[in-house]
């Protein structure tokens, strides 16, 4: 009697441990997408797309675009002035290059057609999250989001 007993609560409790088991793997799973691990992301396609970065200061304003075409990347740098409402650029044009796991890594080395002594670096990871695709800087954590996301809302 104590056999069927010990075997039928052995057979409960690994049903139960299953079904717990399902449950964390959904919360992980959930919480690997928020952070944007795991993602295959291979079919996105990113060719003619512009990524956008603003930050505010006090005294200025800083837009920064990333106009992606195939392996060709422009990189362009816009500062406002807020006393005087000056505004400033400067285009920067390169390649990039983008791997199977979602990292993205552009390198500018011309400022506005002159080649430059020490080229503009960045490396991003690709994410997407909530249908929008963003570009998370990789040494600054800033997070580029896709033009066409800003332009739906």
């Amino acid at each position: 009697m104590t056999k069927i007993f010990s075997f039928v609560l052995l057979i409960v409790g690994s049903m139960v441990m299953k079904a717990q088991y399902g449950s964390i793997n959904a919360i992980l799973d959930k919480l690997e997408a928020r952070r944007g691990i795991n993602q295959n992301l291979k079919d996105v396609n990113i060719d003619n797309t512009k990524f956008v970065l603003i930050k505010e200061f006090d005294d200025h304003t800083e837009r920064s675009f990333i106009i992606i075409k195939g392996n060709l990347a422009t990189y362009v740098e816009i500062f406002d002035d807020k006393k005087n409402g000056e505004t400033s650029s400067n285009v920067f044009s390169g390649d990039v290059v983008r791997t199977n796991h979602n990292i993205v890594s552009l390198r500018a080395d011309k400022l506005e057609g002159t080649k430059i002594a020490i080229p503009i670096a960045k490396t991003f990871l690709m994410t997407k999250q909530k249908e929008v695709l963003y570009l998370v800087d990789i040494n600054t954590k800033d997070r580029w989001i896709e033009e066409g996301a800003i332009n739906k809302k």
